[in-house]
């Protein structure tokens, strides 16, 4: 690896990341210190490839909506309600995650408007589910982070 930069804070650092005296920082250990790193590269191939593979602007700018809008803790119960039941009609939803049949409604409008809900009409019933796969992936591994890192000491249960 080569450092094809000084510090950020300007002071004579040597290959280590260290100070020039080649000692370490006080409570140096690996996870301790600063969250930033002390010189600008380090691998410039692999910066390079990362650069290479970072998607459009515009396609994380659709990516992070679409986590803003999972982000309302409403609309998660609403799709993990799906995810567990398959479809389910406004009022049944609403019966199942405790929110009015109006809040459902108004949080499926954005839900379908991002891909992330279909509705299927059938007479004046509309019936809602996942839109695809990737979304009932994203649902299970919000719930398969939470119980990895928090053990299953959250009482969250699968259906």
């Amino acid at each position: 690896m080569q450092i094809l930069a000084g510090s950020l804070d300007g002071e004579a650092h040597g290959s280590d990341g260290h100070g020039s005296d080649g000692h370490g920082f006080e409570g140096d250990g690996p996870d301790s210190g600063p969250d930033q790193c002390e010189i600008r590269v380090i691998d410039a191939e692999r910066v390079a490839e990362a650069r290479r593979r970072l998607p459009r602007a515009a396609d994380i700018e659709e990516v992070a909506s679409m986590f803003k809008l999972m982000s309302d803790p409403n609309r998660l119960r609403i799709l993990y309600a799906l995810r567990s039941a398959g479809e389910l009609c406004v009022c049944d939803v609403a019966a199942a995650v405790g929110v009015s049949e109006t809040g459902v409604s108004q949080s499926m409008r954005l839900l379908r408007s991002a891909g992330v809900v279909r509705r299927r009409r059938e007479g004046r019933v509309v019936h809602y589910s996942l839109d695809d796969d990737h979304v009932e992936a994203l649902v299970d591994m919000g719930l398969d982070h939470l119980q990895h890192s928090a053990g299953e000491q959250w009482g969250v249960s699968r259906g």
